[in-house]
């Protein structure tokens, strides 16, 4: 059930500057090649992983209602069908039972544990930064081409999601990187203040014309799940090649 992924079109290590609007805070990140997949998880990738079925007439649609927990569980599940060794170990720790009031803005302890193991060439989600790079595709503005012509936002949804594929993809080949749906990605987005929020991108079907630009960088609990909040897969580029050559 090997899955098609595109080769982002450098081939040594770049440089991309993220922003954080909320706090005024940037910095930048060293992106090494990887790949990713010109679409977000549909229904029928995931069901054709789960062991589930889906009807025909909704089988390109974004599987949605998916926590962060669940794409890492889907990417390391689809790694072992596919002959890949998974890139994500997952244990649990207890955690003790507040004994006293919490308050509002201190995060909780997660009791999930995640490494990532680097030399993996199995699937895995992209980071903040990856994803970021790969929507630009090149661009510097806030979209790589208007709106309407690329991606499902609340001025043209209808109230719904729609199939992949739709609409016009941007210059690296990837589909609907704006609007359709929140995309999750590997990254915390401030342990300090946030505890395990992860980070989520691209805007959703429901959000306003604002929320979909590639620059928006937002966070939700990683157990959460929602309608608007799908997620890619990608692969790092030396595994890849590695297992290629082998």
């Amino acid at each position: 059930m090997s899955v098609d992924l595109i080769a982002m079109p450098f081939r040594d290590t770049v440089e991309e500057l993220v922003v954080d609007r909320g706090t005024g805070r940037s910095w930048t990140v060293r992106v090494e090649p990887f790949e990713l997949s010109p679409v977000v998880v549909t229904r029928s990738l995931w069901n054709q992983v789960q062991g589930g079925t889906v009807n025909a007439d909704l089988a390109d649609l974004p599987q949605t209602e998916v926590s962060w927990r669940d794409a890492i569980q889907f990417c390391n599940a689809l790694s072992v069908q596919d002959g890949f060794t998974p890139v994500y170990t997952i244990s649990q720790r207890e955690v003790p039972t507040p004994t006293h009031w919490r308050p509002h803005g201190q995060p909780e302890v997660d009791d999930w544990v995640i490494e990532w193991d680097h030399e993996a060439d199995g699937y895995r989600l992209p980071t903040d930064a990856e994803w970021q790079l790969a929507c630009r595709a090149g661009t510097t503005g806030p979209r790589y081409a208007q709106l309407d012509d690329i991606g499902w936002y609340a001025d043209n949804s209808g109230g719904r999601a729609h199939p992949v594929r739709l609409k016009q993809p941007n210059e690296w080949g990837l589909f609907d990187m704006l609007g359709g749906v929140w995309e999750w990605c590997w990254d915390l987005y401030d342990p300090d203040v946030y505890g395990s929020y992860r980070i989520i991108r691209g805007g959703g079907w429901s959000d306003p014309q604002w929320s979909c630009r590639a620059g928006v960088r937002r966070k939700t609990n990683p157990a959460s799940s929602f309608d608007d909040l799908g997620f890619r897969i990608g692969r790092g580029v030396s595994s890849a090649l590695a297992v290629r050559r082998a």
